[in-house]
């Protein structure tokens, strides 16, 4: 009998019935959990999502990959070897001459293929801690077996808490403290939404090129003088287990914050989505008194300043100076020119100016470093020669 003369599937109306309930539409929303992981994709920091089993992780992962216009690669920690992170031994025909290579999974082959893309380790902290310590390498090295993911491939992660699994465990401080947690949590009304076939927008921040340098300096800034003023936050590892499986204070959590934060001024994120993802890089505590900081800091484009220096005038809080003078030196740095170089001695004049030189010493010194042997050292330099020549950043020539 032809295939085309058979009789329809017993099957084919629920089909075609379930393709149907599987289309949808989006439209505009503010949500701001997916606006802060959408933030964090886009600064390529690894993104752990913390969220009892069935709200959706997996859904908005989807969407995230679709709106993203990259391949998805879902891995279920939970059942897999700690060997099939770090790759099965392949003995070649002279190993002593040759080594013995590590033969990668096949979603790292696809995505190495790919050359971009998302891969998604679900049920992480139901994965045993082996399983979690292989993972280390692929977070921290983006190695898998002999094979190196390309840099635009992003990492995202799901787990549920260790009290809504029977077999889970709190992750250790090592894997934690190289992940943003974000809180998933469910909406009810986005739920209901949802069932009717409208589910919200992705929103895909965009990097603005023009805005680029001054962003990061800014970025450099304001964690620079934030870490000035609180030391103590540097480092802060929690004592419970419980806390240290999650987000916490460490230099790497703080380079994580500052390529978050260089990344929002850089697209124009929104508050709440910043604060989210901030938050979710270097723990509550920390995180609440950064936007603290950060909100009463307004500090001006640094790039607008150096192309007018004489035009713009020092903020008047200390806190707010050392910030910005960071900023302005990190932006010159960017894009090193004579002119930007001698428009930044301008604006740290603006210290001597107004009284409180020792403000602007450490930029003095690192913006001297800077200079071209070609370049003749400007007027401004001149109310910090001593300074400059007991640091060694100044020729005694100059």
């Amino acid at each position: 009998m032809d295939i085309a003369d058979a009789p329809p599937s017993p099957l084919a109306a629920a089909d075609d019935l379930n393709r149907r309930a599987r289309l949808s539409r989006t439209e505009p929303g503010g949500n701001p959990q997916l606006e802060a992981l959408a933030l964090a994709v886009s600064a390529n920091q690894p993104v752990l999502l913390w969220g009892e089993p069935g709200i959706g992780k997996s859904a908005g992962l989807e969407r995230l990959a679709s709106g993203l216009g990259v391949p998805l690669e879902t891995v279920i920690a939970s059942v897999h070897e700690p060997s099939d992170f770090a790759g099965l031994p392949i003995v070649g025909d002279d190993p002593a001459t040759t080594g013995v290579p590590m033969a990668p999974p096949d979603w790292a082959v696809r995505l190495v293929r790919a050359g971009r893309g998302l891969v998604f380790f679900d049920e992480l902290s139901s994965a045993p801690p082996a399983v979690q310590a292989a993972l280390l390498r692929v977070v921290l090295e983006r190695r898998v077996g002999s094979l190196v993911l390309p840099e635009q491939v992003r990492i995202v992660a799901a787990a549920n808490p260790p009290s809504s699994a029977a077999d889970g465990w709190h992750l250790s401080p090592p894997l934690a403290n190289r992940f943003v947690h974000l809180r998933w949590t469910h909406d009810p009304r986005t739920v209901a939404r949802g069932m009717a076939g409208v589910w919200p927008h992705v929103p895909i921040p965009v990097v603005e090129p023009a805005r680029v340098n001054g962003a990061l300096a800014r970025a450099r800034g304001a964690i620079s003088g934030f870490l000035t003023a609180r030391p103590g936050l540097v480092h802060l590892m929690p004592d419970d287990a419980e806390g240290r499986g999650g987000a916490w204070p460490s230099p790497r959590t703080w380079e994580m914050a500052l390529r978050l934060l260089a990344v929002a001024h850089a697209c124009g994120a929104g508050k709440e989505a910043v604060a989210t993802a901030l938050v979710g890089a270097i723990g509550e505590g920390a995180g609440i008194e950064l936007l603290s900081y950060l909100e009463h800091l307004d500090l001006p484009d640094p790039d607008r300043v150096l192309a007018n220096p004489e035009a713009f005038n020092l903020p008047d809080r200390g806190d707010r100076q050392l910030a910005f003078l960071t900023a302005v030196v990190s932006a010159v740095q960017a894009d090193l020119t004579q002119p930007r170089w001698e428009a930044g001695w301008a604006v740290l004049a603006k210290a001597v100016e107004a009284g409180v030189p020792d403000v602007a010493a450490r930029a003095a010194v690192d913006l001297a470093a800077l200079r071209d042997t070609d370049w003749p050292v400007p007027s401004g330099i001149d109310a910090f020669v001593d300074l400059l020549q007991l640091s060694g950043a100044l020729a005694s020539d100059g």
